[in-house]
This record gives C-alpha cells, sequence and structure tokens, in this order.
C-alpha cells in the first residue's frame, strides 16, 4: 500500500467519518459517477468553500472505489448499496489519490513541490507493477503509460496553490502539468478533482478545458452531496432530541443550490449538535480575516451594500463571473462579490445577494468596526452609548445619536429610500448584539415588531423598538401596545419590565423623535 496508490488510509478515514455520531449518508452520488467511468466525460471538477465535505466525500469515493481493501462492510449499509452496479465497482480499481495541500516545510520551489508528489507516485506505480522496462528520465506519464493499467485519480484542493497565493510565477506550469498528465490519456478511467476556486481560464479556453465543472453557483447535478439539505439537519435533530432545528437554521443555513434545495455548512451543523449550543463554529477555521480583506479592496463602492445586508436586505445585482483560481485581487464590486460567493461568506440565489446565516453576519458586523470603513465604525464605536440611553429612557441621547448618524456623509444613511431607517437602527444599535439576541421583524403578538432586543444576560433590560415616518411617537407606542408585541418577552423575563421604544422621523423638518415607555 502506498501513500498515493491504492492507499489503506483512505478507508480508514472514511471509517472515521462513518462512525460520528451525526454521519450522513452522502452515497447516492457514486451511482453518477459510476456511469461516467470509461466514457468520454471521465473530468469532473467540482468546487465548493471550505467545510462543505468536499474531503469526505473524495475519501468515500477512494474507500468505494480502491482495490486497497473490502469496504462492502461499510458500504452495504449504505444507500448506494441498492443501485444498480454497485458491486460492479466496488473495490475493484487502481485509486491515485492526491492531496495537492500537503507541502513539507522543506520544499521552497514549485519544481520541489510537484517533483516530490510525482517521484513518490512514479516509485509506487513501478513497484505495484513490477515495472522493469522504466528510465531514468521517463516522466510520470510516461511511467503510467507503460504499466498498462487504468487508473481513478482522485484531486483533493487541486486550487491549494492559487487559494494560498504559492509558487504564484509557477502556477501555469501546474495547470500544464495537470493537462500532460491527464488529457485523452488512456489510463485515465476517472479523474474527479475538487477544490475551492473554479479552473483559471484563458481567454481562448482553459489548460484543462478537459473537466466538466461543476461550482458553488452553477451545479444543477451534484449540489445536494456537498453541505447538509434541511431534511437531513431536521433529522439529526430528531436524532439529537435536545438541539431545536429553528435554531440551527437561524445559524447555519442561507445557502442554496442552482435547483434551489436548501443547503446548510455541515461542520458547524455537526459541532453544534455536539455541543448543544450554536455558535461560530466554521468562521473559527482561520478563513475569517479574508471578509475583511475582501471588503477593503473598494470600500466606498460596496460600502452601502454591506450596510444593507448587516440590516437583513438582500442586494439586487447581477454576478455572472465566478472568481477563478490564479485570477488575482478582485477589484470591482461584482469580482469582490464573486469571490465571496465563491468562499462561501455570501449567498447569491435567483439575482439576489444576502448574507447567508447568523454565523457569517457576525463576522460581517465584526468587519464594520474597521477604521477603513471610516464613519460606520465611529457610529458603531458610539453604539454602546445608544443602547445604554435606550435602557436609561434618555430619549434626548438617543434623538442625538441618530440626528449625527443621518447627517453623517453616508449616503444610504440619508433616507434615500424606505428601508434606510433601518439601517440607521441596525449600526446604532450594533453593540447590543453582543448581550442581546436582536430580531428585525420577529412575529410577537398580533404581529410583527420592527426590532426586538431579547437579553441574554438576567440582569439586562428587554425592549421592542417600532419605527414609523411622519408620525408621532405615541402612534408606535400603542402600536406595540395593541398589537401585544410584549407577548414573546414575558415567558423570557419573568414578569420584569420591558421597554417599548418609539424612534420616529420627521421628513420635513428632517428631524427624530423618541418616546420610551415600560410596559
Amino acid at each position: 500500500m502506498g501513500l498515493y496508490l491504492n492507499s489503506d488510509s483512505i478507508l480508514k478515514k472514511y471509517t472515521r467519518l462513518y462512525k460520528n455520531e451525526y454521519f450522513v449518508d452522502k452515497s447516492l452520488i457514486i451511482n453518477q459517477i459510476n456511469k461516467l467511468i470509461g466514457s468520454f466525460d471521465v473530468y469532473l471538477c467540482v468546487t465548493r468553500p471550505r467545510r462543505f465535505g468536499k474531503t469526505s466525500l473524495i475519501n468515500m469515493l477512494g474507500a468505494y472505489y480502491s482495490k486497497a481493501d473490502d469496504s462492502s462492510q461499510i458500504f452495504d449499509t449504505l444507500k448506494i448499496s441498492q443501485a444498480n452496479g454497485y458491486r460492479e465497482h466496488l473495490n475493484k480499481y487502481n485509486v491515485i489519490s492526491i492531496s495537492f495541500n500537503e507541502i513539507p516545510d522543506n520544499l521552497k520551489t514549485y519544481d520541489q513541490y510537484i517533483n516530490n508528489i510525482t517521484n513518490q507516485v512514479k516509485k509506487e506505480v513501478i513497484s505495484e507493477f513490477n515495472l522493469t522496462d522504466i528510465e531514468e528520465s521517463d516522466s510520470l506519464k510516461r511511467v503510467l503509460q507503460k504499466s498498462k493499467q487504468q487508473f481513478i485519480f482522485l484531486l483533493d484542493e487541486w486550487d491549494y496553490i492559487f487559494n494560498n497565493n504559492l509558487f504564484e510565477e509557477s502556477q501555469d506550469k501546474f495547470l500544464e502539468f495537470l493537462r500532460n498528465l491527464l488529457k485523452d490519456e488512456s489510463y485515465v478511467e476517472l479523474c474527479y478533482m475538487t477544490g475551492v476556486l473554479p479552473i483559471k481560464k484563458y481567454s481562448s479556453g482553459s489548460a484543462l478545458n478537459m473537466f466538466d465543472e461543476f461550482t458553488f453557483l452553477k451545479d444543477r447535478k451534484f449540489g445536494e452531496y456537498f453541505g447538509f439539505t434541511e431534511d437531513e439537519v431536521l433529522d439529526l435533530c430528531e436524532q439529537n432530541k435536545y438541539m431545536d432545528f429553528k435554531k440551527l437554521e437561524e445559524w447555519y443555513n442561507g445557502y442554496t443550490t442552482a435547483r434551489g434545495i436548501k443547503i446548510y455548512n455541515p461542520r458547524s451543523v455537526v459541532k453544534a449538535l455536539k455541543n448543544d449550543y450554536c455558535e461560530s463554529y466554521w468562521t473559527n477555521t482561520g478563513a475569517m480575516d479574508e471578509v475583511s480583506q475582501y471588503l477593503k479592496y473598494n470600500v466606498l463602492e460596496i460600502r452601502d451594500d454591506v450596510i444593507k445586508m448587516v440590516s437583513g436586505q438582500e442586494i439586487d445585482i447581477i454576478i455572472d463571473e465566478e472568481f477563478r483560481a490564479g485570477q488575482g485581487t478582485p477589484k470591482t464590486k461584482e469580482e469582490i462579490y464573486s469571490a465571496m460567493i465563491v468562499l462561501g461568506f455570501l449567498s447569491y440565489n435567483d439575482g439576489y445577494l444576502k448574507i447567508p446565516n447568523k454565523e457569517l453576519m457576525i463576522e460581517f458586523e465584526k468587519a464594520l468596526r474597521d477604521k477603513s470603513f471610516g464613519y460606520v465604525s465611529e457610529i458603531i464605536e458610539n453604539s454602546r452609548t445608544m443602547l445604554k440611553a435606550t435602557v436609561n429612557k434618555d430619549t434626548k441621547t438617543v434623538e442625538q445619536i441618530l440626528h449625527d448618524i443621518h447627517n453623517s456623509e453616508i449616503p444610504i444613511l440619508q433616507y434615500n429610500d424606505e428601508n434606510s431607517l433601518s439601517c440607521v437602527i441596525t449600526l446604532a444599535y450594533l453593540s447590543a448584539r453582543d448581550t442581546y439576541r436582536v430580531e428585525r421583524e420577529e412575529k410577537t403578538g398580533k404581529g410583527y415588531a420592527d426590532f426586538t432586543f431579547h437579553p441574554r444576560r438576567k440582569n439586562d433590560t428587554a425592549f421592542i423598538v417600532e419605527l414609523k415616518k411622519d408620525e408621532v411617537p405615541e402612534v408606535a407606542i400603542n402600536q406595540i401596545r395593541e398589537k401585544e408585541y410584549i407577548q414573546k418577552f414575558k415567558a423570557e423575563n419573568e414578569g420584569k419590565e420591558v421597554l417599548a421604544v418609539a424612534i420616529c422621523y420627521d421628513s420635513k423638518k428632517k428631524e427624530h423623535h423618541c418616546k420610551i415607555e415600560e410596559i
């Protein structure tokens, strides 16, 4: 057994996943891939954001196809076992499995990096098939040809050097290496390749134009196999018996496949189920500093959009081109958004862009605090004063803070549309999210409250904010009372006071008025 050829480590990795308490069976994708083996369509490249199950799936494929071990004890229990051709392909192939993210510290150049892989694969192929007619100058391609064998290639993290800006002067050489190794070769029974970034294209096409690509935005074939579907998450909640599905939905939902299937971040869902607690698990893997970095590339052009999205709104925009490996630093608004969609930081469906869920919302809120966002970061810095003034019923301070925000140089905060006041309130109270669960348009009582602030700490004061334009504050206060918005707070707050906060804007006088009453 080798490191790359017919490695027994693949089955060991998949066995660990299979034994996981919250294992989800994605094996039916094998049925679709089996139909491609030995056909003209043997080159697949599937790209998804980090932590969406790409490596787990590639280990499943290796465990199923490889001759290295008998894996029937696992696959006989999975959905694929009921498909036609299941036995025909089980453990019948020579599998070459390469993860391109494995770079020993002593390898400093591209040539050292690629030679480290190719020399080891050559060595294993020569040994496995007792090849005696090998010349020292023979390339890996030539050795595979001389073996007179067929192989399934499983290439994980194909875009690693692009995604991490490594060997930039040699990245095109890497694409040529893959093309020369794989294209039109009879020894390729199947090549399944996966990564985060779609394949780099040139003006005349691509060095890897033999691949059928299935990307985050455009995959209509394999979408349900990457991430957890809503039905799968419901089943896991039933198994857990403690975790509320609605909470998981709030934190980790928000992605949609090209066919309209809702997809959840699988790593975060499993972590939440194991810990019986929702928090930002995926973003703690080290990738989320990219949120702030991408936003800084063009702060002025995208600032208003980000404020809207943090306020819960969607952005109407057409994204035609996907961000690809080797494309360089995104500069235009469309390029920045495309990159963030590919990386999973934003979701895009039917022409609308949004922050997908609470897990990502937290990161965008953090990003807005950066000084590069100018007066936005100052507003957020002052939001603690806004919270303190509200719970102390200091209406004059609340009115003055809103007046200052309205007079900022930021167009979206000058009430150019009906949602602008909500954007102002979102920023003005942003720091409250540290100690409150803040909901917008929450169903409560006989209607939907504009903003509700549910304290996480028992000594903090709950409050409801109702917004009105060209009305007096008493109208908003009466609406809170008459529609019984307080109903949801009664059980939560054990009879303690809840504040009704009315914030109104007079468009003629360009003034804010606030009224705060205990309920």
